[in-house]
């Protein structure tokens, strides 16, 4: 069986240097906050080239205290892709807010910047990009349209940490971006942890209140805040991949590299890479309109596959009180009903990889 990401692997890699920043952190008895938290959000501050970095519980987290801090709140609108998974949704709504559609270029699976600027009302607080799959969005744009109509710009990069945008890293091209460190991201935690990166100040400041019961001074609240702090352990071990991530995301360009060649004549829809992006492949997503087939077919053969996302997030359950429809965002129902993940994990053995395409030329 050839799963389709192997979590233990990272860290039998590392296993001697994580034991020993576990061991750090349990042994300086601070395991809240603290020296190892800050020392983390240093590093990754600088790794994604921002000016601040803020730990948090969770990637939700990150983007829900970022939309808090942009003052998002009931009555205000936020301009979602519609073709995301629903946690992007799910921060809008958790600040009395209302998630607004936009679709995606069906070249890249990114937000359409050329659809943006159609959605915005009078009620538009916020634009919400995700680069997804690890695929930068088209930022340019999309910043140029929220500089023309006052609005801020927060980046959802959960899926797309070491990613460049026209050379640069992304972590700090809009107001702020929000991060989470979910075990199979490419830079991962051994449990749940998020962060937010910003080059704004006044952004950051209102983060690190509100991730701690709306404290910064013990005792004395300032505003109704949250629990959610990173916790010290998943800091460490944090410290420690990120050194690792560049080398481990090269392994997935390589194993992208591969795919993108020997399923070039394939009757799959392969992944676009504009001349400006350098993605991080944290997904290689495929389409066909056999999608389910496929993905049986691999199954058999002992090849793990995902569907990232199997339901789009307006014909959730969760969002009917919106009143969409099927047909109401066309593109990312067709996206949703077509796509298919291919395992590209950072320690898939090149035999393996071999294996996956022999079997894809077979019966794609």
């Amino acid at each position: 069986m050839i799963p389709f990401l192997d979590l233990k692997a990272p860290h039998v890699e590392l296993r001697e240097e994580i034991n020993a920043a576990i061991a750090r952190v349990i042994e300086s008895g601070w395991y809240i906050l603290g020296p190892e938290v800050e020392a983390f959000e240093s590093d990754f501050a600088a790794y994604c080239e921002a000016t601040y970095c803020v730990g948090v519980g969770n990637g939700l987290d990150a983007l829900h205290l970022a939309l808090l801090a942009m003052d998002v709140g009931p009555g205000d609108e936020v301009i979602v892709p519609s073709n995301t998974y629903i946690a992007t949704w799910l921060a809008v709504s958790q600040c009395g807010a209302t998630p607004v559609p936009v679709e995606p270029d069906e070249r890249t699976f990114n937000i359409d910047p050329a659809r943006i600027e159609a959605a915005i009302t009078p009620r538009t607080k916020v634009i919400l990009p995700v680069h997804l799959y690890g695929q930068p969005a088209d930022l340019a744009p999309i910043l140029a349209v929220a500089r023309k109509h006052g609005l801020k710009v927060l980046e959802d990069g959960a899926q797309a940490h070491g990613a460049r945008y026209k050379g640069k890293r992304i972590g700090a091209h809009g107001d702020a971006v929000a991060w989470s460190f979910y075990p199979g991201k490419n830079l991962g935690a051994l449990g749940d942890g998020g962060a937010v990166t910003t080059s704004n100040p006044e952004i950051a400041d209102r983060i690190r209140v509100l991730r701690n019961y709306g404290s910064r001074v013990k005792y004395v609240n300032e505003e109704q805040g949250f629990n959610s702090r990173l916790d010290p352990i998943q800091a460490a071990v944090l410290r420690v991949k990120v050194k690792y991530l560049d080398e481990w995301n090269a392994r997935r360009t390589r194993i992208a590299a591969e795919y993108l060649k020997a399923l070039g004549n394939s009757n799959l829809i392969l992944p676009h890479v504009p001349q400006w992006a350098d993605p991080v492949w944290h997904l290689f997503v495929v389409r066909s309109q056999q999608r389910d087939a496929l993905q049986t077919s691999l199954l058999l053969q002992g090849i793990g596959t995902m569907i990232h996302y199997p339901i789009p997030p307006h014909l959730q359950p969760a969002y009917a009180e919106l009143g969409y429809r099927q047909g109401d965002f066309s593109i990312a129902e067709a996206v949703h009903q077509e796509a298919l993940s291919l395992p590209i994990g950072p320690h898939l053995p090149a035999k393996d990889v071999g294996l996956i395409i022999e079997q894809f030329q077979q019966i794609a």
